[in-house]
C-alpha cells in the first residue's frame, strides 16, 4: 500500500528548503543512519579471523617484517607513539553466504597504512585520504579463495604528520594512534551509485541558485528519486537512478566552458613528516592511482619529481613496473622535468641557477631514460615564489610550458590572469596556466567546477582550463568517488564540460588559444611565505655553501683531466652529492618550514657534501699540482692558492704557518687558475687602522675609509677616488634592528607588513668597539651586543688592503621567540629602484611603496648582493648566505635571523656565524659587482654522454647586447652550443679563431658551449 501511495505522489515540492534538507538527511552521514540510504551502503559485516601485530621504531622491508614474531591485536588498541610502524597480520574469512557479493576489507585508523597481498602493495589506507577500504572482489565467486591472509602497514603519523594541537605545530612525540576498524563488509555498489547521483544533484540544486532553472530540475529530480526509493527494496533503486541519469545526459552547449581534469597528487618530499616517510607516502599514493587506473581505463595522473619515482624505484620495483606499464599506455603522466618540485624553490626563489639547470638537467635525464621521454611542462604547483629567470631556463631545458597556482594565495593583490605568457628578464617566454580553481588538491564536486568557471579571469579569451584532483601535500590522490561525481558532469547542462584528460591535451589548447592572451614581465612574486627566505639559517648557510663546493669541485675536476687524460673525473659521485643538494631545494626544506626531523636530515647532508666534496677537491688538486706541490714541499713559507671564479683576484688570505700561527698574505691569482705565494707581497697602500679621542676608530686602506663609533655602527664610508660620502648626515649604518615577529598562522612561513612598526634598535652594548688587527695587510675592529632578552651579538669589522668593500664577520648565540632581526644601511643615494642579484642576472624592484603592489613587497628574497644606485654612484650590500632583504627609500635592509616555533620549536635556536659586507663604488649599480659583463658560472663534465667534453656556462651579466670571446687554455678540438640538457644545438658549431671563440650575447643570455677536448 505504501508503494502505490508513493508512486501516485508525484507533485512538485511546496518548499525549496525542505526540500533541500530532505534530500540532505536521505543521504547523510550522522542523521536518520537508521532509516537514510546512507545507513545501507554497507551490508553484512565480519571480523577478521585473527588480528596480530608488532611494533618497530624502523621503516623496513615487508620480507624482513613478515619474518617478526606477531602478538595478538583487537580493535581499539592504540600504537605508538610518533614514527613507530607497526605491521599487522590480518586473516580473513569470507562467509560463504556472501556468494555474489562485493566484498571489501574495511580498516580505520588514524595512522596511515599500506594494504600488502602475495608480498606486494595493493592499496593505501588512509581515513584523512577518505581511503578506508580495500575491493577483495567486486563479485565473490565460488572458485576464489575464501580464505586469506593481508598485512596492513601503519605508519604512526597521520596524513599531515602529527602535530600538536594544530596541523604545522611541532610533531607530539607521545601521540598514540587507534585502530577504530578492522572488518569484512558487503559493499551494496548501488547504493554507493545512488548517494553519488543524489549529491551531485544536491549540489546542483544549492549552488546553481534560484534564479538558475537547472537548480529547480536537480532539486525536483532528487525529491522524486527520494520518493521513489525504498531503502528496503533494492529493486527500487534503478527507477531512482534512472531519474538522475535523465538529468545527468542533457547536454551542453557548444559555447561551455571545457575543463581538463586530471588525477594529482602532490607529495611533499618532505614537510611535517621526514623524507623516510615520504618514500612510503608516495608507494601508498600511487599504488592506489594504480589500482584506480586497473578499473578506470580513462583515469589519467600527472606525476612529478623525479626524485620520488627513483625513491619507488628503489624500495618498490613491483610497484614501479606496473608504473611504467601505465606511463606506456598515457595514463600515468610523468610531468614537471626538475629532481623535485623547486623552492617552494625546489624553491623558486632561492637555489642557484646553476641549481636550477641541474634540477631540470637530473630530472629530465631520468624521465629520459626511464621512460624514453623528457617532459614539455614544467609542473610547479606549490612553491614560494618564481624568479624571473625561469622562463629562459625552461626553454633551455625543453620546456614551453608551465603550470602552477601558488598566487593565488597572494595576500594584498589578486593576480589579473589564468593564462597567460610569462616573459623572463632576457625576453624568453612561456605559456603559463593556473588553474582557475585556485587548487591542486579538488575533488570533483561541484562547487569546485563552479569556481573554475565563475574565478577565469581570461573568459572570452580562452575557454578550457585545468582541473587537478586528489588529496595532495601529505600523499592520497584520487578516489573512486571524485571520478564518479566527475562522469556524471562529463557534459551536463548547468555545468562546465568535465572531461580526464592530460597535460599536453591542455597545452595543446590553449596553444591554439593564445594569440590574445597576456603576458606579464618579469617575477612572479608570492605575497606570502617571505618569511621563508631567511628562517632556518643553518640550512640557507649549508645551500649557499655547497653550490659553492660542487662548482669548485667540477672546475678543478674539469681541469685536471683537461691536463692529464688518466684522471677520473668523478661523475657518479658528483651525480650523488648534486641529487643530495637538489633534494634539500625541496619547497618545504630549503624555505626552512619544516620540522626538526627534516632539518636534521637536511644538515645530515650539507655535512656528507661538504666532506666528500673536500675529499674530491683534493684529489683533483693533486692531479693538477701534484708536481708543483712535490717542488714546493721543502718550503715551509710556500702556499698554492687556487682561484675558481672568472676574473684575476687580488686578495688578502689568511694562511697557518709551520708553528700552526695564522699568517696574512697579499696574492693574485688569474681566472680560474692558482698560482703559489712565496714570499710576502706588500701593498701600495696598506691598511690604517687608528682610536680617535671619542672612542671611535678609523681605518683606511686607498680604497675607502671608514669611521666606527663605540657601538660598532659606521659613520662614515667614504670612496676615495670620488671623496664621495656614502652615508647621510647623522645617520649610522650596520645598525641592528630587533622586530616583533608574530604572523596570521603560518609561523615558519610568513613574516607580515605589521612587523616593520614594531622596530627596535639593538643599542646594548657588552663590550665596546676595540682594535684587534692594528693594520698592514689588514685591519679589523670587534664588539659585542646584547640582543633581545637573551641573545648575544659579536661582530669583527674587517678592512682589507686592496679591498673595495668592509666586511662583517658575525657571531650570533640566538635565543630568542618570535623575533627578527635586521641589519640596516641607511645610504646617501636617491634611486626609485634597488637592483637584486637573481639567477644568472639581476632585476630592480621600487624603493618606494606608491601601490599595493610595491607595498606588498616589503621583504623580498635576492641572491649575493642587492644595490641601491644613482648616476655615477652607489652603494651595494653583499653576503655569504642570507637571502632576505628589503630596500626601502635609501635604508638597504639585510635580514639575518628569525625565531619561529612552529612547526619546529628550536628553529634556528643556538650559535650562527656569518658574513656581510657593503660597497661604495662609483659606476652603474652591478657593474662593480659583476667584473665583467659576460660571467662564467661553472665548468662541468658531461661524462655521461661525452666523456671527451667539458661544458662551459656563461651569461651576460650586466642587461646588454655584446659580443665575447671566449679564450682557454684546455686543449680544445672542437666547439658548439648546446642547450641547458647539453644536447648540441643545430647549426651551432663555433669556428676556432686565434683570438679565441667569438659568442654571442643579448641582455641576461644564458648560453652553454660544449668543448670537445683533444685526447
Amino acid at each position: 500500500m505504501r508503494r502505490a501511495q508513493r508512486g501516485c505522489s508525484m507533485a512538485a515540492p511546496k518548499h525549496r528548503r525542505t526540500a533541500l534538507e530532505r534530500v540532505e538527511k536521505f543521504i547523510s552521514e550522522t542523521y536518520f543512519t537508521d532509516c537514510n540510504l546512507r545507513g545501507r551502503l554497507f551490508g553484512d559485516r565480519c571480523p577478521p579471523a585473527s588480528l596480530s601485530c608488532f611494533q618497530t621504531s624502523r621503516r623496513i622491508p615487508y620480507d624482513e617484517a613478515v619474518g617478526q614474531k606477531f602478538s595478538p591485536a583487537k580493535v581499539g588498541d592504540s600504537f605508538g607513539p610518533t614514527w613507530e610502524t607497526c605491521w599487522f597480520k590480518v586473516e580473513l574469512s569470507i562467509p560463504p553466504a556472501w556468494a555474489g557479493r562485493e566484498v571489501h576489507f574495511v580498516w580505520e585508523s588514524d595512522g596511515e597504512g599500506m594494504v600488502w597481498r602475495d608480498a606486494q602493495p595493493v592499496q593505501g589506507l588512509t581515513k584523512e585520504g577518505e581511503k578506508t577500504s580495500y575491493i577483495l572482489t567486486k563479485s565473490l565467486k565460488e572458485m576464489e579463495p575464501h580464505s586469506l591472509t593481508l598485512y596492513v602497514e601503519l605508519a604512526c603519523n597521520g596524513l599531515f604528520g602529527a602535530g600538536k594541537g594544530s596541523m604545522i605545530a611541532p610533531p607530539d612525540p607521545d601521540r598514540r594512534f587507534t585502530l577504530s576498524k578492522a572488518e569484512l563488509v558487503v559493499f551494496n555498489r548501488d547504493v554507493y551509485e545512488l548517494l553519488v547521483d543524489l549529491e551531485i544533484l544536491l549540489d546542483m540544486a544549492q549552488l546553481l541558485g534560484e534564479e538558475n532553472q537547472r537548480s529547480f530540475q536537480a532539486l525536483y529530480t532528487a525529491n522524486q528519486m527520494v520518493n521513489v526509493c525504498d531503502v528496503t527494496d533494492p529493486s527500487t533503486f534503478p527507477a531512482a537512478h534512472d531519474l538522475a541519469a535523465a538529468i545527468f545526459s542533457q547536454r551542453n552547449g557548444e559555447s561551455q566552458h571545457t575543463i581538463h581534469a586530471m588525477g594529482h597528487c602532490h607529495i611533499d618530499s618532505a614537510w611535517l613528516w621526514p623524507y623516510e616517510e615520504t618514500i612510503r607516502k608516495c608507494a601508498r599514493s600511487w599504488v592506489t592511482v594504480v589500482r584506480l587506473m586497473e578499473s578506470n581505463p580513462e583515469l589519467t595522473f600527472a606525476c612529478s619529481q623525479a626524485q620520488q619515482f627513483e625513491w619507488v624505484r628503489s624500495w618498490y620495483p613491483g610497484l614501479y613496473a606496473q608504473i611504467r606499464d601505465f606511463v606506456a599506455k598515457g595514463q600515468f603522466v610523468p610531468v614537471g622535468g626538475t629532481w623535485v618540485e623547486m623552492v617552494r624553490s625546489a624553491d623558486g626563489n632561492l637555489p642557484s641557477g646553476e641549481s636550477m639547470v641541474r634540477q631540470f638537467l637530473q630530472g629530465q635525464r631520468f624521465f629520459q631514460q626511464q621512460f624514453g621521454r623528457i617532459c614539455s611542462e614544467f609542473w610547479l604547483p606549490d612553491t614560494f615564489g618564481y624568479s624571473a629567470q625561469l622562463p629562459q631556463l625552461m626553454r633551455g631545458c625543453g620546456i614551453r610550458r608551465f603550470l602552477t597556482q601558488k598566487l593565488s594565495w597572494n595576500l594584498v593583490n589578486t593576480f589579473p590572469n589564468h593564462t597567460f605568457f610569462w616573459e623572463g628578464i632576457d625576453g624568453s617566454r612561456v605559456l603559463t596556466h593556473f588553474p582557475p580553481g585556485d587548487s591542486y588538491g579538488m575533488h570533483g564536486r561541484v562547487e569546485e567546477v563552479l569556481k573554475t568557471v565563475k574565478n577565469n579571469k581570461d573568459k572570452g579569451l580562452v575557454n578550457h582550463s585545468a582541473f587537478l584532483f586528489g588529496f595532495g601535500d601529505g600523499g592520497g590522490g584520487p578516489t573512486q568517488k571524485m571520478l564518479d561525481r566527475m562522469k556524471r558532469m562529463s557534459d551536463t547542462d548547468g555545468l562546465p564540460r568535465v572531461k580526464i584528460s592530460t597535460p599536453d591535451r591542455l597545452f595543446s589548447t590553449l596553444e591554439k588559444e593564445s594569440s590574445q592572451v597576456c603576458t606579464w614581465v618579469g617575477e612572479l612574486f608570492l605575497e606570502l611565505h617571505n618569511g621563508t627566505y631567511t628562517t632556518q639559517a643553518q640550512i640557507k648557510k649549508g645551500n649557499r655553501e655547497c653550490e659553492r663546493i660542487l662548482h669548485d669541485v667540477e672546475v678543478l675536476s674539469s681541469l685536471a683531466l683537461a691536463q692529464d687524460s688518466t684522471f677520473q673525473y668523478p661523475a657518479s659521485q658528483l651525480q650523488r652529492l648534486w641529487r643530495l643538494l637538489l633534494l634539500n631545494q625541496f619547497h618545504d626544506v630549503l624555505p626552512g618550514s619544516c620540522i626538526q626531523l627534516v632539518v636534521e636530515d637536511a644538515l645530515r647532508y650539507y655535512a656528507e657534501i661538504r666532506r666528500a666534496g673536500a675529499g674530491l677537491q683534493e684529489e683533483a688538486v693533486q692531479s693538477l699540482c701534484g708536481d708543483l706541490l712535490q717542488l714546493e714541499a721543502g718550503s715551509a713559507e710556500s702556499t698554492l692558492v687556487l682561484n675558481t671564479l672568472p676574473w684575476e683576484r687580488t686578495e688578502v688570505i689568511a694562511r697557518t704557518g709551520p708553528a700552526g700561527t695564522e699568517t696574512l698574505a697579499l696574492v693574485t691569482v688569474p681566472s680560474m687558475g692558482y698560482a703559489i705565494v712565496r714570499e710576502p707581497v706588500l701593498p701600495a697602500q696598506p691598511v690604517t687602522v687608528r682610536r680617535q679621542e671619542d672612542g671611535s676608530i678609523a681605518m683606511e686602506n686607498g680604497v675607502i675609509a671608514v669611521c666606527l663609533d663605540v657601538m660598532g655602527r659606521l659613520t662614515s664610508l667614504r670612496l676615495l677616488d670620488s671623496q664621495r660620502e656614502s652615508l647621510p648626515d647623522g645617520c649610522c649604518a650596520n645598525q641592528f634592528a630587533l622586530f616583533d615577529d608574530v604572523p596570521l598562522y603560518w609561523d615558519a612561513w610568513d613574516v607580515m607588513d605589521y612587523h616593520l612598526e614594531t622596530r627596535k634598535p639593538v643599542t646594548t652594548l657588552l663590550k665596546p668597539l676595540e682594535i684587534t688587527l692594528a693594520g698592514g695587510l689588514r685591519g679589523s675592529a670587534s664588539f659585542s651586543l646584547q640582543v633581545g632578552e637573551s641573545s648575544t651579538l659579536t661582530q669583527e669589522i674587517i678592512l682589507d688592503a686592496m679591498s673595495p668593500y668592509l666586511r662583517f664577520l658575525t657571531q650570533v648565540e640566538w635565543k630568542e621567540a618570535h623575533k627578527f632581526l635586521k641589519v640596516e644601511f641607511p645610504v646617501q643615494v636617491r634611486s626609485t629602484n634597488a637592483t637584486y642579484e637573481i639567477q644568472f642576472g639581476h632585476l630592480q624592484r621600487p624603493t618606494h611603496w606608491n601601490t599595493s603592489w610595491d607595498w606588498a613587497r616589503f621583504e623580498v628574497w635576492s641572491h649575493k648582493w642587492l644595490d641601491v644606485s644613482e648616476h655615477g654612484f652607489g652603494v651595494a650590500l653583499l653576503n655569504d648566505c642570507k637571502y632576505g632583504a628589503s630596500a626601502h627609500r635609501n635604508v638597504l635592509s639585510l635580514s639575518l635571523l628569525r625565531a619561529p616555533k612552529s612547526p619546529d620549536a628550536t628553529a634556528d635556536i643556538g650559535h650562527h656565524q656569518f658574513t656581510y659586507a657593503v660597497m661604495p663604488h662609483q659606476g652603474e649599480r652591478w657593474a662593480e659587482l659583476s667584473p665583467h659583463g659576460v660571467e662564467d658560472a661553472l665548468v662541468s663534465l658531461q661524462a655521461e654522454d661525452r666523456p671527451d667534453a667539458v661544458v662551459v656556462r656563461l651569461y651576460e651579466a650586466h642587461g646588454s647586447t655584446v659580443v665575447a670571446w671566449l679564450q682557454t687554455s684546455l686543449p680544445v678540438k672542437e666547439a658548439m652550443l648546446c642547450d641547458l640538457l647539453e644536447r648540441p644545438a643545430a647549426e651551432g658549431r663555433l669556428p676556432l679563431e686565434q683570438r679565441g671563440i667569438r659568442l654571442s650575447f643579448t641582455p641576461f643570455h644564458v648560453l652553454s658551449v660544449l668543448l670537445v677536448l683533444r685526447q
